[in-house]
This record gives C-alpha cells, structure tokens and sequence, in this order.
C-alpha cells in the first residue's frame, strides 16, 4: 500500500524535491501552499510535478480531511514551512517581523501537525517531519528573530517525539542551512566571486548542499526503515552546525 505524505508550503524550500523522490519510491504526495489559492497555480505545480496533488484547503482541518477523503488515512505530514530571514540587530527588530517569522514558521506546523495527530493516533502509526533549520545551533548574529522561530520548532518536533511516541508516531526535525533554494540559497548568490568564496568560506564542505540530497534524507525518515528514530534534530548543513 502507497504512503499518504502531505507537504505544507509544497512549492516553497524543499518540498518539490522532497515531493519528487518520494512520488519516485511510490508515495501518494499532497501539498498545501498559500499560493493554491489559485486554480492556476495548482495546475501548474501539478503540471512540473507529475503524480503530486495541490490542495487548495489552506486550513489544517481541511487539507488533513482532503487527504483522507482520497486515501483513508495519513501516513506523513512533512511541516516544510518556510518564510524570509529577517536580517538585523536585535536592537532594531520589530514586533511584526517576530509575530510574522513566528506564524509562518512556529504556528503553522503546529496546527498542522495538531489537527494531523488524531488520525495518525487512530492509525497506531504515523510519521511528522520539521524541516527546519540548523540555525539555533551555530548561531548567526544579525538573525536573532529566524533563529528563535526554528529554535522553537526544533523544540517543539523533540517534544513531541516523546509525547508520541506511546502511539507509535515517530516525530524528528532536520536542521537545514546552506541547501540549495530560491527561498534561502539561490543559484544566482554564487554567481558574485566574493559572495560565493564568503558563503562557501562558511561551510566545512567548501560547497552547498544539493536539493536532492535533502530530499533524500527527508524520504528516508518519512519510510518505514526509519521507525526506530525519533526525538532527533538531524543537522544537514555541510558540516557548518558544528563548527567552531
């Protein structure tokens, strides 16, 4: 029987990579996102990938019931959230730019994985994935606001692990930086020598890491040879999380 995954913010980070690898293992894929709103835009990530199913339920509820309406349960929830890092001294961060980063990347896989929880629970299995950042493990001065929503996160996926895991619902959270993305690391970054030689400078690996190599490890833990792990923060970040 095909796995159920659903992916938030699909079109967003690593979800389309995500969503193409595991459609390869022959998963049933769902993906929300802000943007399928529009009946255009769900065509057109259907179109440039083919097997995934855009949900215009942009409530949690509704994209869970989406799901089950379709394949009677619900295997995976992958919270892909994503949203800008905000860059600046502490001393000039505003309110909004802590509720915005916070919604996006805090609430948002919260209530989804809260209204995702009853089936899995109904199941006597299920998987929740937050990809999610290594950035609260290094720190990076100047992103105090993004550090402390994936912070926040991370914490919250760890968490849940243990809560979970009496119902057999595995939870774990990969901390990502330095991957490729439109969101986070463009192609065209690197273009700029002295911009690409002060990223790459960073990263012990000396390079970025591939969209499909996130989205290979994010496939294994969403696959049943992965059941014995949960409750970890996995960092995926060239080697750059645990650099002094």
């Amino acid at each position: 029987m095909a796995r159920s995954i659903l992916i938030t913010d699909i079109a967003h980070f690593v979800g389309g990579p995500s969503a193409r690898t595991l459609l390869a293992e022959g998963a049933s894929v769902y993906g929300v996102d802000a943007s399928f709103t529009d009946a255009a835009a769900r065509a057109a990530f259907e179109e440039k990938i083919p097997g995934a199913r855009a949900l215009a339920a942009q409530k949690p509820e509704e994209a869970i019931a989406a799901v089950l309406e379709v394949e009677g349960r619900l295997d995976v929830l992958i919270n892909n959230d994503a949203w800008p890092a905000v860059r600046g001294p502490v001393d000039e961060a505003t309110d909004k730019d802590m509720h915005e980063t916070f919604e996006a990347l805090v609430f948002k896989s919260f209530a989804m994985t809260r209204a995702a929880v009853p089936q899995m629970k109904k199941q006597k299995a299920g998987k929740v994935l937050f990809l999610s950042s290594a950035a609260p493990l290094n720190g990076i001065p100047n992103y105090s606001i993004y550090a402390a929503a994936r912070g926040a996160a991370n914490s919250l996926a760890l968490t849940l692990a243990k809560e979970l895991a009496p119902h057999n619902i595995q939870v774990n959270a990969l901390g990502f930086n330095f991957i490729e993305s439109p969101d986070y690391f463009p192609a065209s970054l690197l273009e700029d020598p002295k911009s690409r030689d002060k990223i790459l400078g960073n990263i012990p690996l000396r390079r970025l890491g591939k969209p499909e190599e996130a989205a290979a490890i994010v496939a294994f833990l969403a696959g049943p040879t992965s059941d014995f792990i949960t409750g970890q923060l996995i960092p995926v970040a060239g080697g750059w999380a645990t650099a002094r």
